[in-house]
């Protein structure tokens, strides 16, 4: 890359350095830089070949997860490395049992890069959705390493399409193919000259798909709510939600609720369940309650049904909480962004969600297809809960199109495999089905 990029990466580099001094998730994150040639070493031997995926964090390596998954299914001989910048994804998935090595990625510096790609060996680089490290990119194409990148979206005011963006266009032009999630995103590319591109879609509907048939079920829950006209439920809230949807559960008694926080600690749990005026416990205590009572199964002791909400205190819960709701509202929307709509929506529900969705396609086609409510205030939280709240027939048909709208969008997963790795037919010469 050009002076001015590797100056930016040190620059970058630097200030993390420093940053790291203070944050301890900043900390991990380049002491995990360090040991990652080392860890190269000793979990591939030095052997040639291996599969490298690469994520930022935790929400790419879902959408890149289902390739992985099927790669290791059918090619248990090949070696697969899993590589992630950010902390959240390193932290939660360092003993991942389906691949070879996690390592966190060095700084995207040459003498870093080159290190790297010699201990790692390579014979397939694949990025996931918004990976764009300019030196990684040209040492693999220099080395002929086969390189891709999956369930990619592009829009308009990415630099990629500005007139200084030059630098960036070069990087696309790494790729040996882009799997974009979109034919806008196709179109774009075209208009910059990158053709080698399929719209293949986004593999986290197969992800999510995957998740709900493995669901476990929870003791007790298939009892929780049964008997109330609503069960509602908040998948990765933050308080900026809960001050929009907390006044309307007070109003409403009847309504049985469960409560996700995206982060959490003992405080924060105290704190969220003060701010209802009816009975609310932690998760591990309904456990708790429902594994002392032996009770037969489906039965639940009598206090906990006078229990109108559940505070998840523990993680890897939540996708398999929706099944038991009715309504879901999806947090981050007052915030960076909102998370994980199709988590909820495969179970055939509505969710709504914040005003910060610009960047989500799926917050976009699920406002299309009515299965999905965008809000703004209080006020438009509690026109819409309402609405839903009140007609069987309006929650159903939202619930359905949802539904609906997860199952129209399965496939991304196997048409990328067979194109990289087995039966390349049914790819048309331009690219699309």
């Amino acid at each position: 890359m050009n002076p001015l990029y590797n100056t930016g990466i040190r620059i970058y580099g630097l200030a993390a350095h420093i940053a790291s001094w203070r944050s301890p998730k900043v900390r991990k994150m380049i002491r995990g830089q360090h040991r990652a040639i080392e860890t190269l070493g000793r979990r591939l031997g030095g052997k040639p070949g291996c599969i490298w995926f690469h994520a930022s964090s935790l929400g790419e390596f879902e959408q890149g997860r289902p390739m992985i998954e099927r790669l290791r299914r059918e090619h248990p001989e090949k070696p697969i490395l899993l590589s992630f910048f950010s902390p959240s994804g390193f932290e939660v998935r360092k003993n991942y049992p389906f691949v070879d090595a996690v390592v966190y990625l060095p700084f995207d510096t040459p003498h870093r890069v080159k290190r790297f790609l010699d201990a790692a060996r390579p014979s397939m680089a694949i990025f996931i959705k918004y990976e764009f490290w300019g030196n990684y990119l040209q040492d693999l194409r220099r080395r002929g390493i086969p390189t891709y990148i999956i369930s990619s979206i592009f829009r308009p005011g990415q630099r990629f399409f500005r007139s200084a963006g030059g630098m960036f266009r070069r990087m696309l032009r790494c790729f040996d193919r882009l799997y974009v999630q979109d034919e806008r995103s196709r179109r774009l590319l075209k208009l910059i000259g990158v053709e080698n591109v399929t719209v293949a879609g986004d593999t986290r509907f197969d992800r999510v798909t995957d998740v709900m048939r493995a669901t476990v079920e929870i003791p007790g829950f298939p009892g929780f709510g049964d008997d109330a006209p609503l069960r509602f439920i908040a998948g990765s809230s933050w308080e900026a939600d809960e001050d929009i949807y907390v006044p309307w559960l007070n109003a409403h008694p009847e309504v049985k609720f469960i409560i996700a926080p995206h982060e959490f600690n003992e405080t924060r749990l105290e704190r969220l369940r003060n701010r209802f005026n009816k009975p609310a416990i932690l998760l591990s205590e309904w456990t708790g309650e429902i594994k002392r009572a032996k009770l037969p199964n489906g039965q639940i002791p009598e206090r906990l049904k006078q229990v109108s909400g559940i505070i998840i205190d523990s993680f890897g819960k939540l996708s398999s909480l929706y099944r038991y709701a009715d309504v879901a509202y999806i947090g981050g929307g007052f915030g960076a962004g909102i998370h994980n709509l199709n988590e909820a929506a495969v179970y055939g529900i509505p969710v709504i969600f914040g005003p910060n969705h610009s960047k989500f396609k799926e917050a976009s086609d699920l406002i299309r297809c009515g299965g999905g409510f965008s809000i703004a205030s209080r006020d438009e939280f509690n026109g819409v809960i309402s609405s839903l709240a009140t007609s069987a027939s309006r929650l159903h048909q939202a619930g359905d199109a949802a539904g609906r709208y997860i199952q129209d969008h399965l496939g991304a997963t196997d048409l990328i495999y067979k194109d990289l790795f087995g039966d390349k037919s049914s790819q048309g010469e331009d690219g699309s089905l």
